[in-house]
């Protein structure tokens, strides 16, 4: 009990102070959230912003990111194949169940790992010739297309970036994730990226400000 309210105390005392977007100056920062638009994130950088071409940039997961992430399928295979398959009793397989809980853990564990690898490798683009935003594998127009706004937008309807904070807890630990959002013409929001490095993620929200020519709107405080 005692722990739970030093703990409470502690998030209280370093909970940032509200931001206030009047001093802004413009209507569609009044009319956007300031609220983290994405649960969670991470206490590491996972992308690195990269300039392909003068046309086009791209978020890509970081080497320690795909790391990470590799680590969970590698060492699902690695029970699978080490434990799970010598260990297991084919023939009397539903009578001893006990001996494939290595090889069901293991597969588990290998996909998550997937999983992880394949979101986290997701590309993440702004494109002018293709006068898109997306994130995904999927070409810009067809995800447009089908309506899928959470993950595309035209470029002319990006108004400007929108760079807030989350305070992420758990029972042993508790740190700021950071999220880059676009802020549309209509007051919408689509997520970019979110991690845990602040000094990375405004370099970069810069980097893409000056490339779509679009204000950068900062809410965590210095």
């Amino acid at each position: 009990m005692l722990k739970k309210i030093v703990e409470s105390l502690k998030n209280f005392t370093n909970r940032r102070p509200a931001f206030d977007p009047s001093g802004l100056n413009d209507p569609i920062a009044m009319q956007t959230e300031w609220r983290p638009l994405k649960s969670g994130g991470t206490n590491f950088k996972t992308h690195k912003l990269v300039e392909v071409n003068y046309h086009r940039l791209e978020f890509k997961a970081t080497v320690f990111a795909r790391i990470f992430c590799m680590l969970f399928l590698l060492a699902g295979l690695a029970v699978v194949f080490f434990f799970g398959l010598k260990t297991i009793d084919w023939q009397n397989l539903t009578s001893n169940f006990e001996s494939a809980i290595p090889l069901i853990a293991g597969l588990i564990f290998a996909t998550v790992g997937s999983v992880l690898l394949y979101f986290c490798t997701k590309p993440i683009v702004f494109d002018k010739t293709y006068g898109y935003y997306w994130k995904g594998r999927k070409e810009p127009a067809q995800t447009y297309d089908q309506g899928n706004k959470k993950t595309s937008a035209p470029l002319s309807d990006i108004h400007a970036l929108q760079i807030v904070s989350e305070r992420v807890s758990s029972s042993k630990n508790s740190y700021y994730s950071y999220e880059i959002n676009l802020v549309l013409h209509d007051g919408g929001r689509l997520n970019v990226i979110d991690h845990g490095r602040l000094a990375s993620i405004r370099e970069d929200a810069q980097k893409v400000a000056a490339f779509l020519g679009i204000p950068v709107w900062d809410s965590v405080s210095r």
